[in-house]
């Protein structure tokens, strides 16, 4: 079969000599690369960038030093040494333990479907356990930076150097290897095999909830300027891109008694929903307000819980006929409701409002930058309500010039989430308990401003109760498909509505 150039990560000849061995074992390797960052102490002599090493440690290996493993300048150094049919990049610095025929059945697999890039399950060994990895297809709404191909891609070489050609216009730290395979997707497919070719040591073993929100930690925050840039210049070229135009609205439709509503959508929380209630009552504002509590069937006490309110006139509590309502279908119950007021605002019964203004000031952002929809700025807590890292997000990667654009990249826009009623009305919010939300900001911010509140109005508990707390990989990538298809199909409605207006 046709050969291929190997380049991996290097940190000394001990970290790469089992990943190297595994490789040229497979027969396949014309010459592997060791990717050297500054400041790395070489174990071995006689590494000359470019030139294959005599010593007897990595025989047939050769150094390229990098400034960064992912860097633009990364991809361009592999792609002027990328002179074999295939390129495979391996990003971990764990030994790699490669399947039986496995690069083999890579290589086949890229040839019948001629694909730009494919990427495989895997296994992963985690505490010393072997489990299995699975991956999930790409699609074009694939355009989370942190998307999972595994740490093995492998590209057809012609394909890699087109798409480092393109790469003129930044210089990238981090997102060069993102920048690549935006402009790869352009016109190759990026290929997922759905079989276990590999293993791989996985050396973050945080819960999915503490993963969670990496991306607004504020540590990441010159990373996630460079994704946003590389994902900005791919809408733009795509035509997907969405200038800060935005339909004005007006606050006059409908009839409403209340100018405001929290919305509770609450299934068997019974240690938090009076917390919840609670941080509603005690609201102060100049105008009229309830609060719509939708109990989707509870069997824990939450229900004679939530009747502990009932003198109070501004709960309505409903229990829904239907019993196939996720979190989005009790949203629309409570929404479409005759007492719905306005604005209806998100209120997650997990969590509670900051202080007694909150829903004042949510309010008030319609009204001060006329938009469709208002996110606050919420900060991390304990059960017991202490602040946790990463502590206050605050979603400051939202401008009112290119939010409604990386909102197609990023995983969520903040809470709390408020929506004018009327609009919400007419969109609905899809029945399901994940994304739904996210669903809802994508779509309104394809033509209403979205309106940001950056100071601390909503504490954001994370127990082991939260519902996203602790996912198997199973239901992470369900959840990371279904947001991914919601990207495709908003990126098809933008990039339909602008060839209308060009039209």
């Amino acid at each position: 079969m046709n050969k291929m150039n190997c380049f991996i990560p290097f940190a000394g000849a001990a970290q790469a000599k089992k990943t190297v061995k595994s490789l040229q074992e497979t027969g396949l390797v014309e010459r592997i690369y060791l990717l050297a960052l500054p400041g790395v102490e070489e174990s071995l002599s006689g590494l000359v960038e470019g030139l294959p090493d005599v010593a007897e440690d990595l025989p047939g290996c050769s150094t390229l030093h990098v400034p960064s493993l992912f860097s633009t300048a990364a991809m361009r150094e592999i792609a002027e040494h990328a002179d074999a049919e295939y390129t495979l990049l391996y990003t971990k610095y764990t030994t790699l333990e490669l399947g039986q025929f496995a690069l083999e059945r890579m290589m086949r697999i890229a040839a019948d479907s001629g694909a730009g890039m494919v990427y495989a399950d895997r296994y992963q060994m985690k505490a010393g356990e072997r489990i299995q990895a699975p991956l999930i297809d790409y699609q074009p709404g694939s355009l989370r930076d942190d998307f999972d191909f595994g740490s093995v891609l492998l590209f057809r070489s012609d394909a890699f150097r087109e798409a480092a050609a393109r790469m003129q216009k930044s210089e990238y730290q981090f997102a060069g290897i993102y920048d690549l395979r935006l402009k790869l997707s352009r016109w190759e497919s990026l290929v997922h095999i759905n079989e276990y070719l590999y293993c791989e040591v996985e050396d973050d073993t945080r819960k999915s909830g503490e993963k969670l929100f990496d991306y607004v930690d504020p540590r990441n925050r010159d990373r996630q300027i460079e994704m946003e840039a590389a994902c900005t210049e791919h809408l733009k070229a795509i035509g997907g891109y969405l200038a800060p135009d935005f339909e004005p609205v007006c606050f006059s439709s409908g009839d409403f008694e209340y100018e405001a509503s929290v919305i509770i959508p609450v299934r068997n929380r019974i240690r938090t929903v009076r917390d919840a209630i609670r941080s509603v009552l005690k609201q102060k504002t100049d105008f009229k307000f309830n609060l719509i509590v939708i109990d989707n069937h509870s069997t824990d006490g939450t229900t004679e819980a939530i009747d502990e309110f009932g003198d109070d006139e501004r709960l309505v509590h409903l229990i829904p006929e239907r019993t196939n309502l996720g979190i989005g279908g009790c949203w629309n119950l409570g929404v479409h409701h005759p007492k719905c007021g306005k604005f209806a605002v998100q209120l997650d019964s997990d969590d509670v409002y900051k202080d007694e203004n909150t829903l004042s000031v949510m309010v008030r952002a319609f009204y001060e930058q006329n938009c469709a929809m208002v996110v606050g700025t919420y900060m991390m807590t304990d059960f017991n309500m202490n602040m946790i890292a990463p502590g206050i997000i605050d979603h400051k990667e939202w401008t009112p010039e290119n939010g409604r654009n990386n909102a197609l990249r990023i995983n969520g826009l903040g809470a709390p989430r408020a929506f004018y009623t009327p609009l919400l009305r007419e969109v609905k919010v899809p029945n399901t308990s994940y994304g739904e939300d996210y669903a809802l900001g994508l779509a309104f911010s394809r033509r209403y401003r979205i309106g940001r509140v950056y100071d601390v109005v909503y504490l954001c508990r994370r127990w082991e109760g939260n519902s996203d707390a602790a996912l198997d990989i199973v239901k992470t990538n369900s959840n990371n498909l279904y947001k991914d298809r919601i990207r495709t199909w908003e990126l098809q409605a933008r990039i339909a509505m602008n060839r209308k207006k060009q039209s």
